[in-house]
């Protein structure tokens, strides 16, 4: 009776973490669906496109070095009040009218997401038992949720109201951050944990899988964030309407809901390298198509490539985690921070080599970087890509 109510209690809490997380990064990258708005209110080509998502993303290149401060300190403290950063820079956003000020505000928000992400992910591997893979995926979706409806829901504020309702963005972090208390598992500081002198840190047994899988997370966080970037500019060059774009990069996010549920049970079952490699290839075939296509066809294709991008998120995560099984924080932060900040600057250097005169190129580009994913997919160990590393290891 006792392991049931306390099963119920981990699942309430995975709920509410869960619910969490869609608030968190619903605030935190809402920005593309309203992206041309906010660069013609300020006054500035949309070849400036990528230097505002490279902004927002560039903060979380903090996440390892926050990962790791956040094994030490434990708690549930940085989770917090990186959540009510981010809820509080989402609500601003629509109050900027220069780019300097804009640019900082996305920093900030960066900065935000940074903190809550390491801490909320180690505190879900504290509360799972069994069919991890599955059980993370679980808590992403919420992530993906944000993501995915944000844009459309922030595009019709704008269309609608205007600008200046963003704020509308900040309350339902406003209503969720006390509830974070409850809901946050507290994690014990690594200092006063009982540490055994095999699991200290041996950065050199982990520097082949760690830049193995910084390179795939980066690439494939390229592809990512070069696609609700370019997405926009390209519907705004086209002539389509500011809602239309927005629906498409809801449709590749929210959608990809089934691909990380997918890809979690998948690795479950078959591994993590057949993940890893099923996704690089398909999404390397998608996104070409996504140039030309028009109609219904555009969001059936952007459905899918959705899925094949998000298959893996919560498998790189799982092998960031087991590479570095002494500081899961800091591993959950070198597989998500860090990658994003990755893709963000390679969004940056192609939209500004680019512009918009050949946005097409830029989707060629994502597609080779998908392609290399594919050769990078076989560099992780054998043993870290069996289905249940963590039984083995542990």
């Amino acid at each position: 009776m006792g392991s049931r109510r306390t099963l119920s209690h981990n699942d309430a809490r995975l709920v509410g973490m869960t619910w969490a997380h869609m608030v968190n990064d619903g605030a935190a990258n809402y920005l593309p669906g309203v992206l041309p708005a906010i660069l013609i209110d300020a006054h500035e080509p949309l070849s400036l496109a990528g230097s505002l998502v490279a902004a927002l993303a560039i903060g979380q290149a903090l996440q390892p070095l926050i990962g790791w401060f956040s094994d030490r300190v434990g708690g549930r403290t940085i989770l917090i009040t990186g959540f009510a950063m981010t809820s509080l820079g989402g609500a601003l956003l629509g109050e900027t009218h220069s780019m300097p000020v804009l640019i900082t505000l996305l920093l900030l928000i960066g900065l935000g997401t940074s903190l809550f992400h390491p801490q909320a992910l180690a505190g879900i591997r504290s509360i799972t038992n069994g069919r991890r893979g599955l059980r993370t995926s679980f808590f992403l979706v919420g992530g993906e949720l944000g993501r995915g409806l944000w844009p459309t829901f922030t595009s019709l504020v704008v269309a609608h109201l205007g600008l200046g309702y963003l704020w509308i963005v900040g309350l339902p972090g406003l209503v969720t951050v006390g509830l974070l208390f409850r809901w946050a598992p507290s994690l014990t500081p690594k200092a006063k944990a009982t540490v055994k002198p095999s699991q200290h840190t041996s950065w050199t047994r982990h520097l082949a899988p760690l830049s193995a899988l910084i390179a795939y997370t980066g690439l494939r966080a390229f592809a990512i964030f070069g696609l609700v970037t370019f997405i926009p500019v390209l519907w705004h060059l086209r002539g389509e309407s500011l809602v239309d774009g927005a629906s498409v990069i809801t449709t590749i996010l929210a959608v990809g809901i089934v691909g990380n549920l997918g890809g979690g049970h998948l690795t479950d079952r078959f591994g993590k390298r057949f993940v890893l490699v099923s996704s690089a290839i398909a999404v390397a075939v998608l996104i070409i198509p996504m140039v030309y296509v028009h109609g219904p066809a555009t969001w059936l294709i952007a459905a899918v490539l959705g899925c094949a991008l998000f298959m893996t998120l919560s498998t790189t995560i799982l092998i960031g985690q087991e590479i570095l099984p002494e500081n899961p924080s800091l591993g959950s932060g070198i597989a998500l921070g860090l990658s994003n900040a990755i893709g963000a600057v390679l969004v940056l250097i192609v939209g500004l080599v680019i512009g918009t005169s050949a946005i097409h190129d830029a989707f060629y580009a994502m597609s080779v970087a998908s392609f290399i994913t594919v050769a990078v997919a076989f560099a992780f160990p054998k043993a870290l890509m069996a289905r249940d590393h963590h039984s083995v290891t542990h």
